[in-house]
């Protein structure tokens, strides 16, 4: 059942849609289509709010700076996926692209007993087509279901979700932990300058065998699957899914705040995760050194953060056999679906293993010391990415 269009109230000065469910609130800007914030467990005596917002959310950014800098918050999608400083086929596309960077437009908010879906539309300026973000929360369930049905697109395109997750000030407060995959490397090129006052710490160009353990500039080596860390640095990694498998995953577990958040994937859809360790390696404004304890999780198809050109292009990754951009045909709408969520985890549940599917409607999250946890939520979405089907 349809319902009337639900107003637009400023959420950290953006103005947002706002949805909810009786175990989820969940805000989006109209600028950028940013998710944030989102609070799980809503009613509970601690909700849970993982999904960050810039410290700049209240002040005026400098003219320079893209509109999605202004609104950067939670999860948004990109299409394409970085670029900016070069045009592609004369075109010159904002970073993140027009997806990131333009006001959505209001399509059809539905209710069910079951339910709610929300969905949002954008015609492409650039080129021909439309994206539409549907968003479903289904009532019992601490999860989201995302879609982004593109349609009339034609050729090559990178696209990625830019999930940014605020974590506790503290070091080493999440653990992070992934589905199997192909291949791990840090950024080929430094990621930042400090010459402008911007500086990272991995080494440049690295194959990563062991999360635990890689390589930094100065000759040492760091965890990466503790966070947060190296306070002072902003740095790039990227996880490439193995695309045999069934559902990829990404998670954070926080061990003493008792949840986890996780990310479930098509990996031949969204075949790769890039990682955003941004804590405080930015010195102009509006970073100006503060935006700290944050983390990317980006799950996308793209060449890194490199725009349309170097991901339709052979490229390092693709040579190895990974996917970093999808071919559109304007005939044939395209989705790209993925299910985030977080649950409560019991005292001495440290890292998540593994994540298995149950049955139609339940995983397991399956921790260190025989600790597992039964999540309602429904896998078949990845499938057929119909949220018709979730809250008829």
């Amino acid at each position: 059942m349809a319902t009337k269009k639900p107003a637009l109230r400023k959420r950290f000065s953006q103005p947002s849609y706002t949805i909810q469910s009786d175990e989820i609130a969940l805000a989006i800007s109209e600028l950028g289509g940013c998710m944030a914030p989102v609070a799980f467990y809503r009613k509970s005596k601690n909700p849970v709010t993982p999904l960050a917002v810039a410290p700049w959310w209240n002040e005026k950014i400098p003219s320079d700076q893209p509109p999605v800098i202004k609104a950067l918050r939670g999860d948004f999608f990109c299409m394409p996926f970085g670029g900016g400083e070069t045009k592609y086929k004369g075109r010159a596309y904002p970073p993140h692209g027009e997806t990131a960077n333009r006001k959505w437009r209001f399509g059809d908010l539905s209710r069910t007993r079951d339910g709610k879906a929300l969905h949002l539309k954008m015609d492409l300026r650039l080129q021909k087509g439309t994206v539409e973000k549907s968003l479903g929360l289904v009532s019992g369930e601490n999860v989201i279901y995302v879609r982004h049905r593109i349609s009339g697109l034609s050729g090559p395109m990178s696209y990625s979700h830019h999930a940014t997750l605020q974590f506790p000030d503290r070091p080493g407060a999440g653990r992070l932990s992934f589905s199997r995959f192909k291949h791990a490397a840090t950024f080929y090129i430094p990621v930042e300058t400090p010459e402008i006052g911007t500086y990272s710490l991995l080494k440049p160009n690295t194959t990563i065998r062991d999360l635990t353990r890689v390589p930094l500039i100065d000759g040492t080596t760091t965890d990466l699957s503790s966070y947060p860390n190296r306070r002072g640095y902003e740095d790039l990694a990227m996880i490439c899914a193995d695309p045999k498998l069934e559902f990829a995953w990404s998670a954070v577990t926080f061990e003493r705040e008792r949840y986890v958040w996780f990310n479930l994937k098509d990996p031949k859809v969204l075949a790769s995760t890039v990682l955003w360790f941004t804590n405080g390696g930015r010195h102009f404004a509006p970073w100006s050194g503060r935006h700290i304890n944050v983390m990317g999780m980006e799950e996308g198809t793209t060449f890194w953060g490199d725009g349309i050109e170097a991901s339709a292009k052979s490229n390092a990754l693709t040579r190895k056999g990974i996917k970093t951009s999808h071919t559109f045909s304007p005939r044939k709408p395209y989705d790209v679906p993925c299910i985030m969520g977080v649950a409560r985890i019991p005292k001495g549940f440290n890292e998540v293993k593994d994540i298995k599917r149950i049955d139609d409607r339940t995983i397991r999250l399956v921790g260190n010391k025989r600790h597992n946890v039964d999540v309602p939520a429904q896998l078949g979405f990845l499938e057929t990415a119909s949220l018709e089907g979730l809250i008829e």
